[in-house]
Protein backbone atom coordinates (compact mmCIF):
# COMPACT_ATOMS: atom_id res chain seq x y z
CA UNK A 1 0.00 0.00 0.00
CA UNK A 2 1.36 3.51 -1.10
CA UNK A 3 0.37 7.30 -0.28
CA UNK A 4 -2.78 7.17 -2.46
CA UNK A 5 -3.80 3.87 -0.51
CA UNK A 6 -5.79 1.04 -1.88
CA UNK A 7 -6.20 1.79 -6.04
CA UNK A 8 -9.92 2.51 -7.07
CA UNK A 9 -9.62 2.41 -11.03
CA UNK A 10 -11.06 0.06 -12.81
CA UNK A 11 -7.62 -1.21 -14.65
CA UNK A 12 -4.41 -1.73 -13.17
CA UNK A 13 -1.57 -1.72 -15.25
CA UNK A 14 1.44 -4.28 -15.64
CA UNK A 15 3.81 -1.97 -13.74
CA UNK A 16 4.44 -3.04 -9.99
CA UNK A 17 3.25 -0.90 -8.04
CA UNK A 18 4.79 1.58 -5.46
CA UNK A 19 7.66 -0.40 -6.33
CA UNK A 20 10.02 2.38 -6.73
CA UNK A 21 8.79 5.74 -4.97
CA UNK A 22 6.12 5.39 -1.98
CA UNK A 23 4.52 8.43 -3.33
CA UNK A 24 4.00 7.29 -6.84
CA UNK A 25 2.44 4.21 -7.77
CA UNK A 26 3.40 3.52 -11.81
CA UNK A 27 6.62 5.38 -12.14
CA UNK A 28 7.74 4.19 -15.21
CA UNK A 29 4.37 5.01 -16.77
CA UNK A 30 3.76 8.36 -15.27
CA UNK A 31 7.17 9.56 -16.03
CA UNK A 32 6.72 8.72 -19.66
CA UNK A 33 3.14 10.16 -19.94
CA UNK A 34 5.62 13.20 -20.11
CA UNK A 35 6.28 12.70 -23.76
CA UNK A 36 2.50 13.20 -24.43
CA UNK A 37 2.69 16.85 -22.42
CA UNK A 38 5.95 17.41 -24.38
CA UNK A 39 4.13 16.60 -27.67
CA UNK A 40 1.05 19.28 -27.35
CA UNK A 41 3.14 21.79 -26.08
CA UNK A 42 5.75 21.34 -29.01
CA UNK A 43 2.60 21.39 -31.32
CA UNK A 44 1.45 24.77 -30.17
CA UNK A 45 5.09 26.15 -30.26
CA UNK A 46 6.40 25.27 -33.15
CA UNK A 47 3.25 25.98 -35.13
CA UNK A 48 1.15 28.68 -32.91
CA UNK A 49 1.55 31.62 -35.83
CA UNK A 50 0.75 29.12 -38.91
CA UNK A 51 -2.28 26.64 -38.07
CA UNK A 52 -6.21 27.16 -36.99
CA UNK A 53 -7.45 27.35 -33.42
CA UNK A 54 -9.29 23.88 -34.61
CA UNK A 55 -5.43 22.29 -34.77
CA UNK A 56 -3.89 24.28 -31.84
CA UNK A 57 -6.31 23.15 -30.12
CA UNK A 58 -5.98 19.16 -30.79
CA UNK A 59 -2.00 19.58 -29.97
CA UNK A 60 -3.23 21.55 -26.28
CA UNK A 61 -5.36 18.57 -25.92
CA UNK A 62 -2.96 15.84 -25.90
CA UNK A 63 -0.96 17.76 -23.27
CA UNK A 64 -4.43 17.88 -21.31
CA UNK A 65 -4.41 14.13 -22.31
CA UNK A 66 -0.42 13.75 -21.24
CA UNK A 67 -0.98 15.63 -17.55
CA UNK A 68 -4.49 13.17 -16.74
CA UNK A 69 -2.24 10.47 -17.76
CA UNK A 70 0.53 11.28 -15.05
CA UNK A 71 -2.67 12.15 -12.25
CA UNK A 72 -4.07 8.16 -13.30
CA UNK A 73 -0.56 6.32 -13.06
CA UNK A 74 0.43 8.18 -9.82
CA UNK A 75 -2.26 7.21 -8.79
CA UNK A 76 -4.75 4.65 -10.22
CA UNK A 77 -7.30 5.93 -8.36
CA UNK A 78 -10.72 5.92 -10.29
CA UNK A 79 -11.35 9.80 -10.65
CA UNK A 80 -7.93 10.04 -11.88
CA UNK A 81 -8.36 7.57 -14.41
CA UNK A 82 -11.35 10.08 -15.39
CA UNK A 83 -8.77 12.46 -16.31
CA UNK A 84 -6.85 10.53 -18.64
CA UNK A 85 -9.79 8.83 -20.47
CA UNK A 86 -12.34 11.42 -20.86
CA UNK A 87 -9.82 14.13 -22.28
CA UNK A 88 -8.86 11.14 -24.78
CA UNK A 89 -12.25 10.78 -25.89
CA UNK A 90 -12.70 14.43 -26.38
CA UNK A 91 -9.51 14.64 -28.40
CA UNK A 92 -10.55 11.93 -30.32
CA UNK A 93 -13.92 13.42 -31.19
CA UNK A 94 -12.48 16.79 -32.13
CA UNK A 95 -10.27 14.92 -34.78
CA UNK A 96 -13.32 13.65 -36.21
CA UNK A 97 -14.66 17.03 -36.61
CA UNK A 98 -11.35 18.33 -38.09
CA UNK A 99 -10.85 15.52 -40.26
CA UNK A 100 -14.87 15.42 -41.65
CA UNK A 101 -15.48 19.26 -41.80
CA UNK A 102 -12.40 19.46 -43.77
CA UNK A 103 -13.44 21.92 -46.74
CA UNK A 104 -12.88 25.20 -46.30
CA UNK A 105 -16.75 26.26 -45.91
CA UNK A 106 -18.86 23.99 -43.20
CA UNK A 107 -20.92 20.95 -45.33
CA UNK A 108 -22.99 19.79 -41.99
CA UNK A 109 -23.87 22.87 -40.38
CA UNK A 110 -24.92 22.93 -37.04
CA UNK A 111 -25.61 19.20 -36.36
CA UNK A 112 -22.72 17.53 -36.72
CA UNK A 113 -20.81 19.39 -33.69
CA UNK A 114 -24.06 18.87 -31.92
CA UNK A 115 -24.30 15.09 -32.68
CA UNK A 116 -20.44 14.80 -31.70
CA UNK A 117 -21.63 16.75 -28.26
CA UNK A 118 -24.42 14.40 -27.99
CA UNK A 119 -21.56 11.66 -28.28
CA UNK A 120 -19.26 13.00 -25.67
CA UNK A 121 -21.99 13.43 -23.35
CA UNK A 122 -23.21 9.44 -23.83
CA UNK A 123 -19.76 8.35 -23.46
CA UNK A 124 -18.18 10.30 -20.28
CA UNK A 125 -21.99 9.05 -18.83
CA UNK A 126 -20.69 5.58 -19.50
CA UNK A 127 -17.16 6.14 -18.79
CA UNK A 128 -18.00 7.80 -15.51
CA UNK A 129 -21.13 5.33 -14.28
CA UNK A 130 -19.76 2.27 -15.12
CA UNK A 131 -17.38 -0.19 -13.39
CA UNK A 132 -14.83 -3.15 -13.47
CA UNK A 133 -14.37 -4.96 -16.71
CA UNK A 134 -17.93 -3.10 -18.22
CA UNK A 135 -16.15 0.24 -18.08
CA UNK A 136 -12.73 -0.60 -19.36
CA UNK A 137 -14.77 -2.45 -22.44
CA UNK A 138 -17.06 0.48 -22.91
CA UNK A 139 -14.48 3.07 -22.83
CA UNK A 140 -12.20 1.08 -25.03
CA UNK A 141 -15.24 0.02 -27.52
CA UNK A 142 -16.06 4.21 -27.70
CA UNK A 143 -12.65 5.28 -28.15
CA UNK A 144 -11.40 2.67 -30.37
CA UNK A 145 -14.25 3.47 -32.81
CA UNK A 146 -13.26 7.19 -33.01
CA UNK A 147 -9.63 6.29 -33.27
CA UNK A 148 -10.03 3.85 -36.08
CA UNK A 149 -12.29 6.07 -38.03
CA UNK A 150 -9.94 9.29 -37.82
CA UNK A 151 -6.89 6.56 -38.48
CA UNK A 152 -9.30 6.04 -41.86
CA UNK A 153 -9.48 9.69 -42.55
CA UNK A 154 -5.78 10.34 -42.54
CA UNK A 155 -4.93 7.30 -44.54
CA UNK A 156 -7.21 8.79 -47.04
CA UNK A 157 -5.18 12.35 -47.07
CA UNK A 158 -2.18 9.83 -47.14
CA UNK A 159 -3.72 8.29 -50.64
CA UNK A 160 -4.44 11.28 -52.32
CA UNK A 161 -1.18 13.15 -51.57
CA UNK A 162 2.17 13.76 -54.21
CA UNK A 163 3.72 14.89 -51.78
CA UNK A 164 6.75 13.14 -50.76
CA UNK A 165 7.75 14.44 -47.11
CA UNK A 166 3.93 14.26 -46.35
CA UNK A 167 3.96 10.30 -47.31
CA UNK A 168 7.32 9.70 -45.48
CA UNK A 169 5.76 11.91 -42.74
CA UNK A 170 2.89 9.65 -42.70
CA UNK A 171 4.54 6.28 -43.00
CA UNK A 172 6.56 7.59 -40.22
CA UNK A 173 3.33 8.14 -37.82
CA UNK A 174 1.53 5.15 -38.68
CA UNK A 175 4.31 3.46 -38.15
CA UNK A 176 5.03 4.71 -34.80
CA UNK A 177 1.34 4.38 -33.71
CA UNK A 178 1.51 0.65 -35.05
CA UNK A 179 4.14 -0.27 -32.72
CA UNK A 180 2.57 1.68 -29.84
CA UNK A 181 -0.98 -0.15 -30.35
CA UNK A 182 1.44 -3.68 -30.04
CA UNK A 183 2.91 -2.82 -27.16
CA UNK A 184 -0.17 -1.45 -25.51
CA UNK A 185 -1.95 -4.83 -26.42
CA UNK A 186 1.31 -6.79 -25.50
CA UNK A 187 1.41 -5.31 -21.93
CA UNK A 188 -2.06 -6.36 -21.36
CA UNK A 189 -1.93 -9.89 -22.59
CA UNK A 190 1.60 -11.19 -21.42
CA UNK A 191 1.95 -9.26 -17.85
CA UNK A 192 2.52 -12.65 -15.97
CA UNK A 193 5.64 -13.01 -18.65
CA UNK A 194 6.87 -9.47 -18.43
CA UNK A 195 5.92 -9.18 -14.39
CA UNK A 196 7.22 -12.43 -13.37
CA UNK A 197 8.77 -15.13 -15.76
CA UNK A 198 11.47 -12.42 -17.23
CA UNK A 199 12.69 -11.18 -13.34
CA UNK A 200 12.97 -14.64 -12.74
CA UNK A 201 16.05 -15.04 -15.68
CA UNK A 202 17.30 -11.84 -14.50
CA UNK A 203 15.30 -9.52 -16.95
CA UNK A 204 13.39 -6.31 -15.85
CA UNK A 205 10.09 -5.82 -16.90
CA UNK A 206 10.37 -3.62 -20.68
CA UNK A 207 6.79 -1.63 -19.22
CA UNK A 208 5.63 -1.76 -22.92
CA UNK A 209 3.04 0.84 -21.82
CA UNK A 210 5.20 3.01 -20.68
CA UNK A 211 6.65 2.60 -24.47
CA UNK A 212 3.59 3.10 -25.53
CA UNK A 213 3.29 6.37 -24.24
CA UNK A 214 6.53 7.48 -26.07
CA UNK A 215 5.51 5.50 -29.07
CA UNK A 216 2.08 6.94 -29.46
CA UNK A 217 2.70 10.39 -28.46
CA UNK A 218 5.45 10.30 -31.69
CA UNK A 219 2.76 9.04 -34.18
CA UNK A 220 -0.21 11.19 -32.94
CA UNK A 221 2.61 14.28 -33.00
CA UNK A 222 3.54 12.99 -37.07
CA UNK A 223 -0.36 12.31 -38.17
CA UNK A 224 -1.42 15.55 -37.03
CA UNK A 225 1.38 17.46 -39.19
CA UNK A 226 -0.10 15.51 -42.16
CA UNK A 227 -3.46 16.42 -41.41
CA UNK A 228 -2.21 20.58 -40.86
CA UNK A 229 -0.65 19.60 -44.19
CA UNK A 230 -3.29 19.07 -46.19
CA UNK A 231 -5.81 21.75 -44.23
CA UNK A 232 -3.54 24.35 -45.38
CA UNK A 233 -3.15 23.31 -48.42
CA UNK A 234 -6.88 22.87 -48.59
CA UNK A 235 -7.25 26.65 -47.61
CA UNK A 236 -5.12 27.84 -50.56
CA UNK A 237 -2.19 28.06 -48.94
CA UNK A 238 0.94 26.26 -50.53
CA UNK A 239 2.33 25.22 -47.25
CA UNK A 240 6.15 23.10 -46.86
CA UNK A 241 7.21 20.24 -44.62
CA UNK A 242 10.69 20.09 -43.40
CA UNK A 243 12.60 18.42 -40.31
CA UNK A 244 13.69 20.57 -37.58
CA UNK A 245 17.16 19.57 -35.88
CA UNK A 246 16.50 16.54 -38.27
CA UNK A 247 14.06 14.82 -36.64
CA UNK A 248 11.01 17.03 -35.69
CA UNK A 249 8.62 17.30 -38.33
CA UNK A 250 6.67 20.80 -38.91
CA UNK A 251 4.54 22.84 -41.45
CA UNK A 252 5.28 26.38 -42.65
CA UNK A 253 3.02 27.72 -44.34
CA UNK A 254 1.49 31.59 -44.64
CA UNK A 255 -0.11 32.88 -41.23
CA UNK A 256 -3.74 32.52 -40.60
CA UNK A 257 -6.49 31.40 -38.59
CA UNK A 258 -10.05 30.44 -38.25
CA UNK A 259 -11.81 28.48 -36.12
Amino acid sequence: MGFWGANTATVDWCETNYEHLHYVCELFNSASSLAMVFAGVLGIALHRRVLELRLLLAFAMVSVVGLGSIAFHATLLFQHQMLDELPMLYLALLMVYILVENRPERRFGIGFPLALFAYAVLSTYLSAFTRGRLQFFLFQASFATLEFFALARVYLIHRRSHDVMARRIFQLGIGAYALAIVLWLSDIQFCSTLNETLPSYGIPNPQFHAWWHFFVSCGFYALLIVIAHDRLKTLGQTPQLRFAAGVIPLVRGSSHREA
